[in-house]
């Protein structure tokens, strides 16, 4: 039996998901708002964690999966598959950054999302030929991980203690990052940043 976990903040999108998935195949699925990831992940040991990059709260979360030493912390290393649109390109970086197996086109079948899970439950890598094309067309993302988990997390409206205490960093390190992350872009400050990012689609 395959134990899948899907994460998402809206509960009819993951209901339907673990259904849909629970109906094709012996599959064992849980499903789960991203506040509650990381306890739950801990518990599950999911084979494959499902995540949808359209779903507000996957940058933070995919940005720290993309760092080593929260690679134990999220999902006990288990391996990401990640729903996607062609026109986010930035989305699909992250997520490649963040060391996802698996890249499923949201507009193709729900069997391809079944094969999916079941090649990278199995180890191998899974990615849609639409998503391939869009990745490689895409300009790479200027920002660090640690850059991006900190954008996305003011961006979310969390103040700089909050994201220093998330992120276990001092509040300094945290304004370091926030104004690199502004210089990398372009923009004129933090709230210009954060708009530019959400444009290319990197938060």
């Amino acid at each position: 039996m395959t134990k899948v976990l899907v994460l998402h903040n809206v509960s009819l999108v993951r209901s339907a998901l673990a259904a849909l998935l629970r109906s094709e195949g012996p599959f064992e699925v849980t499903s789960a708002g991203w506040r509650s990831a990381t306890p739950r992940t801990e518990s599950l040991r999911p084979d494959v964690t499902v995540v949808d990059l359209d779903c507000p709260g996957t940058t933070a979360v995919l940005a720290d999966h993309g760092r080593a030493a929260d690679r134990q912390v999220l999902a006990s290393r288990s391996p990401v598959l990640v729903l996607a649109s062609t026109g986010a390109p930035g989305s699909l970086h992250r997520a490649f950054r963040a060391e996802a197996r698996g890249y499923v086109d949201k507009d193709g079948s729900p069997g391809r999302l079944v094969r999916a899970v079941r090649r990278v439950a199995a180890g191998e890598r899974f990615i849609d030929a639409s998503l391939a094309s869009a990745f490689m067309e895409a300009d790479p993302v200027p920002l660090s991980p640690r850059e991006l988990s900190v954008l996305a997390r003011a961006a979310e409206g969390d103040s700089i203690v909050e994201i220093a205490r998330a992120l276990h960093l001092a509040s300094g390190t945290v304004r370091n990052y926030m104004a690199a992350a502004t210089r990398k872009t372009g923009a004129r400050n933090l709230i210009d940043a954060i708009r530019i990012c959400r444009r290319e689609g990197w938060v």
